[in-house]
């Protein structure tokens, strides 16, 4: 098959590199223009177009691919099917009308839950016990598309959303030869989402990684897990600093005043709605991450100290 792949992060890699192993010609690789990045600012190629020229396939990089260059340059590589996986950019219409057979896109979560542009995110956040992936026929909006095939995934207890999402990618490129193999063979028939389940979550910013010790435990932990590895949780100090907390545990042991932080030997809790979260690593500012323990030998908490959630 003649295939269109548009994709940008590292979730899109795995796709990328299934479709060619797979004996599929790719004939263009469309992505998210550089960005700068770090303290230097210096323009970095995102993921896919790092692999895409590792490949030798012809990288395409519109601000706004709806435009008429961007619209152009698809119809002018006459595609059999257009994949999608975390491209960033809503197609329109006539976009999705090139290529005969359709546009499948890979989602990062058991449609119609959890649409938007953070799936694997707010799944953990929200303290869900499964998530999966999704191949789906794209459609004007957003995630709204009929879906083809899916596979469920188990999230572990204390799995991060970096890391359910480096499980996800594979799996989600290994669901996308299969689709692709399936409609070939007139072998799927996509169904229509239930907009009764639809969920739809924003993209995350810096501000949603901020605890609110007035949930509880849990909800709590589940956030920590995944805002991980960003924005990452965070606690505002007396000072206006900003202390990052990377590990906790629940501990139905101790409870207390939500946000009431609790030491004892080289152990640090703060109190929740309901039970308590124990702090395992935490980031003071301009430091490494930390087990606690190290932690507390240089940042002892006064007593009676108290995390208020403030926006």
């Amino acid at each position: 098959m003649r295939i269109v792949f548009l994709g940008t992060p590292d979730f899109a890699v795995p796709s990328l590199q299934a479709l060619v192993q797979a004996g599929h010609e790719v004939v263009g690789v469309f992505t998210q223009p550089d960005r700068p990045q770090g303290r230097s600012q210096k323009m970095i190629p995102c993921p896919v177009k790092a692999t895409a020229q590792q490949m030798s396939l012809p990288v395409f990089q519109f601000e706004k691919i709806r435009r008429r260059e961007g619209y152009e340059a698809l119809l002018a590589l006459q595609p059999d099917v257009m994949v999608t996986a975390a491209f960033g950019q809503i197609l329109t219409q006539r976009i999705l009308d090139i290529p005969p057979m359709g546009c499948v896109n890979v989602h990062a979560s058991l449609l119609p839950k959890y649409r938007g542009a953070a799936p694997i995110q707010w799944s953990v956040i929200k303290g869900e016990a499964v998530t999966g992936v999704t191949t789906m026929l794209t459609a004007a909006g957003i995630d709204t598309g009929d879906i083809l095939l899916q596979r469920q995934v188990e999230i572990l207890p204390q799995e991060t959303a970096g890391e359910l999402f480096d499980r996800l990618a594979p799996i989600g490129a290994s669901l996308l030869v299969e689709t692709l193999a399936a409609m070939q063979d007139g072998a799927v028939v996509p169904r229509p989402q239930c907009e009764a389940e639809a969920t739809h979550f924003p993209i995350l910013s810096k501000e949603d990684g901020q605890v609110d010790f007035s949930q509880t435990a849990a909800q709590v932990h589940d956030l920590v897990r995944g805002v991980d590895p960003w924005p990452g949780a965070w606690v505002k100090e007396e000072d206006g600093s900003v202390l990052k907390i990377w590990k906790t545990r629940v501990d139905d042991a101790i409870s207390g005043q939500p946000g009431a932080v609790i030491v004892r030997e080289s152990r640090m809790w703060v109190c929740c709605a309901q039970q308590a979260v124990e702090l395992l690593e935490v980031q003071a500012p301009g430091k490494r991450r930390m087990p606690v323990a190290d932690y507390l030998r240089g940042h002892m908490p006064e007593k009676g100290k108290v995390f208020h959630y403030a926006r």
